[in-house]
């Protein structure tokens, strides 16, 4: 048995998020029949995460393992490019370890949300057009809070059973881009369930004057997800980046 960690990218807007359900099209679906396809058995992919419906992913990674090994990577690229649907893209073929995870063995997962303050029919299911006035410079200090604290239960969807709430941030800034672009940009050791859109939308009521820096405290340490903000819109988010450890997998 070999296994194999693949990267990918999705725009998920005709899926209903990541993980195989049952009468519904999802990434994870596609790609395992696209692999079955061209390795010729039955194959079961894992990810490095689930996304939501409508959320994309410029960098996904996934795991399987097959029978026998691929010999011309370029040729299993482009056979898998030719036969995907346009939303999806594979890039990278890489060798692992039987007992790696693209899951368990990631150090850190990186993502963006993306607000667009001009209506821009290319931005489409890419971006929150959101045109209410902002004070980004609140925002990004209330963002700075977030490094105080290890438990985010309120920004967590309720009923998700995970042994803890505890994430450690690495970055979490916004960005202000010269077309009319928001940026919002996070990195952590791990995210919860909906985590990422529930402090966007916190933030947002910051940003609104909705909420003082003191109360966006307050709705950390309450460790409860009624207290804090709407979550954003699923269109706007970006999954951007996975680090692995060093040498955990090698380009073939």
């Amino acid at each position: 048995m070999f296994r194999y960690f693949l990267h990918i990218a999705y725009k998920g807007t005709a899926y209903h998020g990541w993980q195989v359900q049952e009468n519904a099209i999802t990434v994870q679906q596609v790609i395992n029949e696209k692999l079955s396809i061209i390795l010729q058995e039955k194959i079961n992919v894992t990810g490095a995460g689930r996304t939501d419906t409508g959320v994309h992913a410029e960098y996904f990674m996934l795991h399987f393992d097959v029978l026998k090994p691929i010999h011309d990577i370029a040729k299993f690229l482009d056979k898998m490019n030719k036969i995907s649907p346009v939303d999806i893209a594979v890039y990278q073929l890489f060798k692992a370890p039987q007992e790696a995870n693209v899951r368990f063995d990631a150090l850190s997962r990186s993502y963006e949300y993306r607000i667009t303050r001009t209506k821009n029919p290319f931005l489409t299911n890419l971006a929150w057009y959101y045109r209410v006035p902002l004070n980004v410079d609140l925002m990004g200090q209330a963002a700075k809070i977030l490094f105080d604290y290890t438990d985010f239960t309120s920004f967590s969807k309720t009923g998700t059973q995970v042994k803890t709430n505890n994430c450690k941030i690495y970055e979490a800034k916004w960005l202000e881009k010269d077309n009319n672009m928001l940026i919002f940009k996070i990195k952590a050791d791990r995210f919860l369930r909906n985590m990422v859109r529930a402090i966007t939308g916190t933030l947002f009521d910051v940003g609104r004057g909705k909420l003082s820096l003191d109360d966006f405290r307050v709705i950390i340490e309450s460790k409860n997800r009624s207290n804090a903000g709407l979550s954003v819109p699923a269109h706007g988010l970006f999954l951007t980046d996975i680090e692995y450890p060093e040498g955990l997998i090698k380009r073939v």
